[in-house]
């Protein structure tokens, strides 16, 4: 009951007219910022820092909470609309949300992505108020094996679902971690990768890496084959989710939103494994697992959520321990800082106003998100109808816009250009770009894990396996391996019915599922000129 009467509290402060001015304006500063490529919510409060510096804290805390959940949304705007996603931890949510948009459902896509910010975040929120003290013992007590443990089978099972030939995405992930090595080694100083360049030393920033990946590189893609058919304006679709898209989105959410809070949690969480764990989950249980990869609704609501979920999870560790987890929380902690406030485990007895408040600005902001968001929905979707020529010359622009942002050097816009031309040989060999991504941003924190469990076991092996989690995550990544091994040669010995010679599939009732899948993506309609083009060159036949 105290606590509930601490929150009520918040809620008093934070709905005061002024507070709820800076709530708004910090939404729609985070909704804006995450729209643009490479310019996120770390980015943002950083740039506010020295705005902020005479404003009243609790007031400056309201404004930077609204940034950071805006901010989370509006990176999930550009990956549907433009395959740009604005944060890393938005990544996933372009692949099936951009194919949702070419097929006229970008409106949908937005939606379910707005509705299910609102409900992860505002179910995280709850948690973060009635479970911080459990959560935060947790994961303290969890050590570096059972964290590497839980990045490798991140990096495994989603390179290990996604295309049609596994071997392209192991090789998409080899590119991916390569990249993630370029810099310094974080624990002896020596310089990897750099071929003598000084400002490779600090390493490639993940937002020009993604922003190349997928932004120069679709442009680029775009470009060599826009005159191989007459221009087609992308159609918007029905403004709305109808009954069916509820149905396929409200499991996804609240799966999505029990990923993302724990992982906020974690010292070494963040919101990127969640959101590649909720992909591979829903891509698993779902009854229309055809259409992943086409634009299944359950594919963006999914990781979505999980994405909204865990930055509440992020401020756990954050206030009561003083532990940021990702970027965003590691500015707030600056922050706090600047204005002489120590986050730790006292800070919720010497700063009870201010905490309670910021959490309940945490409410307030996720309704202004649905409110603001939700209305615009079919307004965003009408990007679409931009002639793609402008469309593209606009995400070139922003994207050039974004990369420079993030560091100030024009050494970025080096990198970007280089990366966007591998973004395109990708794209024209048929390899995942996605593993790539997940490599860049989860190899260096797997490395830096697996330094540490080999340290504490004074280089034994076998301390990689100390921990119960770390062993049940294990054996998940073997099964994650060794199943589709397994059911393939199951399907090869069992008896095939008569007529039907060895080997084949058999036809009508008795088809398999992964029959009927691929009969039905060779029979879709190719949406796009890349994509009639990169399918005609998948399926050309051998000699």
């Amino acid at each position: 009951m105290e606590t509930f009467d601490l929150l009520m509290q918040g809620f008093s402060t934070a709905a005061t007219p002024l507070n709820l001015l800076y709530a708004v304006i910090g939404v729609l500063l985070g909704t804006a910022v995450g729209v643009l490529p490479g310019i996120g919510p770390a980015m943002a409060i950083a740039l506010l820092l020295p705005v902020t510096y005479g404003l009243e804290p609790t007031s400056a805390f309201i404004m930077f909470a609204g940034i950071y959940y805006g901010g989370m949304y509006g990176g999930s705007t550009t990956s549907i609309l433009l395959n740009t996603p604005g944060e890393s931890a938005t990544v996933i949510t372009a692949i099936e949300g951009h194919k949702m948009a070419k097929a006229g459902r970008a409106a949908q896509a937005l939606a379910t992505a707005a509705i299910g910010s609102f409900v992860a975040g505002t179910i995280g929120t709850a948690l973060l108020v009635a479970f911080t003290p459990m959560v935060v013992d947790f994961a303290v007590s969890l050590g570096a094996p059972s964290y590497l443990a839980i990045m490798v089978l991140a990096l495994l099972a989603v390179t290990a679902v996604l295309g049609s030939s596994k071997l392209r995405g192991f090789a998409s992930l080899g590119l991916g971690l390569a990249i993630g090595l370029v810099g310094a080694d974080h624990t002896t100083g020596q310089q990897r990768l750099v071929f003598g360049q000084p400002l490779l030393v600090d390493g490639l920033d993940i937002v020009v890496v993604a922003v190349a990946i997928f932004a120069v590189g679709e442009a680029l893609w775009i470009a060599a084959h826009l005159r191989r058919r007459p221009m087609q304006t992308i159609p918007v679709g029905r403004p709305w989710m109808g009954k069916q898209d509820w149905k396929r989105s409200w499991k996804p959410w609240l799966r999505g939103t029990a990923y993302g809070y724990p992982f906020g949690a974690l010292p070494a969480g963040g919101a990127e494994v969640p959101t590649f764990l909720s992909y591979v989950t829903e891509k698993k249980l779902s009854k229309h697992p055809e259409e992943f990869g086409h634009g299944a609704i359950e594919g963006v609501a999914g990781p979505e959520a999980a994405n909204n979920a865990s930055a509440a999870g992020t401020l756990t560790p954050m206030l009561a321990l003083g532990l940021p987890t990702n970027a965003t929380a590691a500015v707030m902690l600056t922050a706090f800082i600047q204005y002489g406030i120590q986050p730790g485990p006292l800070l919720f007895d010497n700063e009870p106003d201010l905490v309670w408040a910021l959490i309940a600005s945490l409410f307030i902001g996720n309704t202004l998100l649905l409110l603001i968001n939700l209305p615009l929905a079919p307004l965003w979707a009408k990007l679409l109808q931009i002639p793609r020529p402008y469309l593209y010359a606009g995400i070139l622009f922003f994207a050039t816009l974004g990369a420079y942002a993030v560091n100030l050097q024009a050494f970025d816009l080096v990198i970007l250009l280089v990366l966007g031309a591998l973004g395109f040989m990708m794209r024209r060999y048929g390899l995942p770009v996605l593993p790539l991504i997940i490599g860049v941003i989860l190899g260096p924190r797997a490395e830096e894990q697996l330094r540490k469990a080999l340290q504490l076991s004074g280089g034994d092996p076998a301390g990689l396996f100390s921990e119960p989690i770390a062993v049940g995550t294990y054996i998940l990544v073997a099964l994650v391996l060794l199943l589709p091994l397994a059911i393939s040669g199951f399907k090869r010995l069992r008896p095939q019915p008569e007529g039907v010679p060895a080997g084949a599939e058999p036809r009508g009732e008795a088809a398999s599922a992964e029959t009927r899948q691929e009969a039905t993506v060779a029979s879709s309609p190719r949406e796009t000129i890349a994509e009639d083009y990169q399918y005609q060159h998948d399926h050309k036949e051998k000699p």
